[in-house]
């Protein structure tokens, strides 16, 4: 069965985006008008739980995910693409590189997981661990990795779509998956061309924490903080977003 997505432009670009543990193929807010239909061939997937895939069952894994990513670019006849992940979706995309390095050309890393467990003390694993059947925790967490900035009316819509979109089950398994899982002895020293964006306003994943990490692990590893965002440079900042994104591929 053929693996539902959302196609942008017809370029000879090839790029697979995976999304953020809110959102979906849809909920990358203006940025979608922005890209480039000629220069470059977007694929975005919905992770299985997600979207226009919430009733694809599935083990909600970064390696299913993998799968998929890969099984997407087989239909696609992509033999080799980029890739674009965003927060959860990074380590995604880091998952797919372990899997099939030879087949990705450049990875983007937008606000990014890092490739190792991802720390947490009690109260923001009882946060995070708690946000699948808690709306206010969601709204918590969005307001947090936005800096304090963002309008009521965005975050509340931000809630919403995540709390329609996305199974409950499937919001819990991908982060009982991606906040242990440790991939970064498997990517170290990766040569693959790598460019990390960050938010400025960023308060949990911060350009701090792309030098330790991601800097440290990738030899060919740009990091570019994204002025007057925070975890979502596509909502608060698109126009600057597509630019750096697509300045990097073309390079």
């Amino acid at each position: 069965m053929a693996i539902a997505h959302r196609r942008i432009g017809s370029g000879p670009v090839r790029v697979i985006v995976l999304h953020d543990w809110f959102g979906t193929s849809a909920n990358w807010g203006s940025v979608l008008d922005y890209l480039d239909p000629e220069g470059f061939s977007y694929a975005f997937l919905d992770y299985r739980g997600y979207g226009t895939r919430r009733d694809v069952p599935g083990r909600h894994t970064l390696p299913e995910i993998a799968d998929d990513v890969l099984e997407l670019a087989d239909e696609l006849g992509w033999d080799t693409f980029s890739l674009l992940g965003h927060s959860m979706g990074g380590k995604a995309a880091q998952q797919v590189l372990v899997r099939a390095p030879e087949r990705i050309e450049k990875l983007i890393g937008l606000c990014p997981v890092p490739a190792a467990p991802y720390e947490m003390d009690d109260a923001t694993h009882a946060l995070f661990y708690g946000a699948a059947e808690d709306p206010d925790k969601r709204r918590t967490i969005l307001d947090l990795v936005t800096g304090h900035r963002a309008s009521r009316h965005w975050l509340d819509r931000m809630v919403a779509h995540s709390l329609a979109v996305s199974r409950p089950e499937a919001f819990a398994g991908y982060l009982a998956d991606w906040q242990p899982r440790d991939l970064s002895s498997a990517v170290k020293g990766n040569t693959v061309p790598v460019l990390v964006l960050v938010g400025e306003y960023d308060l949990a994943l911060t350009a701090d924490v792309m030098r330790a990490t991601w800097q440290v692990w990738y030899p060919d590893c740009a990091l570019v903080t994204v002025p007057g965002a925070g975890h979502y440079p596509p909502h608060e900042t698109p126009v600057a977003f597509v630019t750096e994104v697509e300045a990097f591929l073309r390079g």
